[in-house]
């Protein structure tokens, strides 16, 4: 025995002394008598071993549902388990649990001794290896596996050795001191591994049977106790270990009807049962999502999760938390929302087409997002994409977003960084003059082009002619005249707003627009806006230049709603512990950017652009009179577009719904297409339609109500 541990010769001492045991009597060891054979191989040794066992819970299964609490949406998971009660397990199941390995698991206090000795004797005969742990043992081993700290902790906690054997037999004596033999039960079933991908016994039951626990067959039962030995060798799938699953499946049936669990007759029609060959491998995580592009908004929660300090220090720490935390997480997708916006896209547009259009819906006080919607699969790409639209990206192999994407078009992260939206900037300009003392009907009189004294490059085709003065156009020529922010905003007339900007100061602009959620997360686009100083000569600014996505603007937007309350957008109506406790994170966050009144008036002018009309003043003239004719409820809203038409988008909202549409190209925000606002624009308010439909009418607040 030189060179092997105290502890290692105390396994052998104890080995023998059993072997000892047998051989001069065939009479059983009493459970007291471990004490007394732990003696002779070192009593000091065995009682310093720690008798306490670490119990961590093991991955379970975090669920995604949408707003009605009902509905799943998806489930991510490192390990696909979901831990139940013993009463939501089938007396079955534990019965066949039993069968297949501890025959006398409801007897022995957590260590079988004749059982190991008759196991010592065999093997040292040359029989089939026998290991004989009880279930007590078993779930020590499984739960010192999953306590483990570092990988070799898990090693040491499996190993076969002399040393694990005698820890194993300790602990085990200590759990059934510590509880009673359903706990035990209980805890073994929900850790126990049943193969392709299955862990715990309610994974195994909606692998294999697509059902609930509490509901398996006898022979359900036995099949999946039969597997917990060795998942592999007895998976049923697979062309060699179907015959042996069902020899096995059989073989526990034998010892259940031995066992007196069930009848013979019982028995023998559980024997006839067929043996499925498939299994039911769960999705796991945002790309298994196939229904209704509900995949771009379980990807939206996963990246704002990660954004979360309670959820750990660091982005690794986090995702474990979402993938093991068995949290059950109330989504704020609203399944009505969602579903219009994916039936008017799919009107308009197909999914194979290289352009895109992009939808957000966000709820005014709350900022609780209610869709995310494109005309794209949420999916990775798996070949089958073309090559990008976009020629220096097509010349270096990259390939478009169309169908398949994983990129966040619609919400902006990693090199997302949004696209140009165009005149609906307008309105952080009209609100910043309201901020400084200007009215609604402040008059502005221009021309179709307007001289401003915004600095821009001399070859800049936005130059006036032989300076280095900015000179904005209209849409058309014909427009010009005098205007006030109804009419200049429900017409979309540049050379009011850029005017009216340098009355206000750009500055004061870009700081309403920072107010109202804008992110600017370009290096070029936060420079241009570093300090005061360099925003002041924005002149472009209030035109929409800068980057945006549909789920900022459509939350912009719904602060108007919201009387001047700024509610960061959040995917969350409650998040659940797998205990059952609630969380505060993701519950909505507000705050006063801009007075109710600001808000209110604001909100009037923007009737105008969307064919509503404004209870302060008057409009005349829309740019999207269509609108509100098919919505039916009082709406406020804005049309953008971009120089060349490159981008096309609309933003309507009523008092419980703000949606913001863009039609873009996603991979090249320089292509030669004109975005036709006869899609995008139908897309964005039938969705607003279809959800407002059956909804009381709610009228907007007037300043001082």
């Amino acid at each position: 025995m030189k060179g092997r541990s105290i502890v290692g010769k105390a396994g052998l001492l104890l080995m023998c002394g059993l072997l000892t045991a047998v051989v001069v009597s065939a009479a059983a060891f009493p459970a007291a008598a471990l004490g007394g054979l732990v003696a002779k191989a070192g009593a000091e040794t065995f009682a310093a071993m720690p008798s306490t066992l670490v119990q961590q819970t093991a991955p379970q299964v975090t669920r995604i549902l949408a707003s009605d609490g009902k509905t799943q949406i998806a489930v991510l998971y490192d390990e696909f388990r979901s831990d139940v009660p013993l009463s939501q397990i089938s007396p079955n199941m534990q019965n066949a649990i039993v069968a297949a390995e501890d025959h006398k698991f409801y007897e022995h206090d957590g260590v079988d001794l004749r059982g190991i000795a008759r196991a010592l004797v065999n093997n040292s005969q040359g029989g089939s290896q026998q290991g004989a742990s009880t279930l007590t043992m078993q779930y020590v081993r499984m739960a010192q596996a999953y306590g483990a700290k570092t990988p070799q902790e898990a090693v040491d906690a499996t190993k076969d050795s002399p040393e694990r054997k005698i820890a194993e037999m300790k602990y085990a004596l200590q759990v059934e001191k510590d509880l009673n033999k359903k706990e035990i039960l209980r805890r073994y079933l929900n850790l126990a591994p049943y193969g392709n991908g299955a862990y715990g016994i309610y994974a195994g039951s909606q692998v294999y049977f697509k059902k609930s626990p509490k509901n398996l067959t006898i022979a359900e039962a036995a099949l999946l106790a039969g597997m917990v030995k060795a998942p592999s060798a007895f998976d049923p799938t697979t062309k060699t270990g179907h015959p042996q699953a069902l020899d096995r499946r059989n073989y526990i049936i034998d010892n259940m009807v031995s066992l007196g669990q069930i009848t013979k007759v019982e028995g023998e029609n559980a024997k006839k049962t067929k043996l499925a060959r498939t299994a039911n491998r769960p999705g796991n995580g945002c790309t298994s999502v196939a229904v209704n592009n509900w995949g771009f908004f379980c990807d939206y929660l996963y990246r704002w999760w990660l954004e979360q300090k309670d959820f750990g220090a660091n982005a690794y720490e986090r995702e474990r938390q979402l993938k093991t935390g068995g949290y059950t997480i109330v989504t704020s997708l609203d399944i009505k929302a969602q579903k219009a916006a994916r039936k008017e896209i799919t009107r308009k547009i197909d999914d194979n087409d290289k352009n895109a259009v992009l939808l957000a819906g966000v709820e005014p006080g709350t900022g609780h997002v209610k869709t995310l919607a494109a005309n794209r699969k949420f999916k990775l790409d798996d070949g089958t994409n073309p090559k990008s639209s976009n020629p220096q990206a097509r010349r270096a192999g990259a390939r478009a977003t169309y169908p398949n994407t994983t990129n966040p078009i619609i919400t902006g992260s990693g090199d997302i960084n949004g696209y140009q939206a165009g005149s609906v900037f307008k309105m952080f300009t009209m609100v910043a003059a309201l901020e400084n003392g200007y009215e609604l009907d402040f008059p502005i009189t221009s021309g179709s082009t307007y001289r401003s004294s915004y600095p821009v490059a001399a070859d800049s085709p936005a130059a006036c002619p032989g300076t280095t003065l900015y000179c904005p156009s209209n849409a058309s020529p014909n427009e010009k005249g005098t205007f006030n922010m109804w009419t200049g905003f429900g017409k979309s007339v540049n050379t009011y707003f850029v005017p009216l900007q340098e009355k206000v100061g750009a500055e004061k602009v870009v700081d309403v627009a920072k107010r109202f959620g804008m992110q600017f997360r370009s290096s070029a686009e936060r420079d241009l806006i570093a300090t005061p100083q360099a925003a002041h000569n924005f002149g472009a600014f209030t035109l929409g230049v800068t980057a945006s996505t549909p789920l900022e603007i459509a939350n912009a937007y719904a602060t108007l709603a919201g009387d001047g309350m700024f509610c960061a957008p959040t995917p969350i109506k409650q998040i659940r512990t797998a205990a059952g406790a609630k969380l505060k994170t993701g519950q909505p966050s507000c705050k006063r950017v801009t007075s109710a009144d600001v808000a209110r008036k604001a909100l009037d002018a923007a009737r105008c652009p969307v064919g509503d009309q404004a209870q302060l003043g008057n409009c005349a003239g829309a740019t999207e009179a269509n609108a509100h004719r098919t919505i039916d409820h009082p709406v406020f809203g804005k049309t953008g577009t971009t120089d060349g038409d490159k981008t096309a988008s609309l933003v309507v909202g009523s008092r419980s719904l703000v949606v913001a549409g863009y039609m873009v190209n996603p991979d090249w925000a320089n292509h030669t297409d004109r975005m036709p606002h006869g899609i995008v624009n139908p897309v964005v308010y039938r969705t607003l339609a279809d959800y407002m439909k059956g909804a009381e009418y709610e009228e907007f607040k007037k300043p001082g109500e």
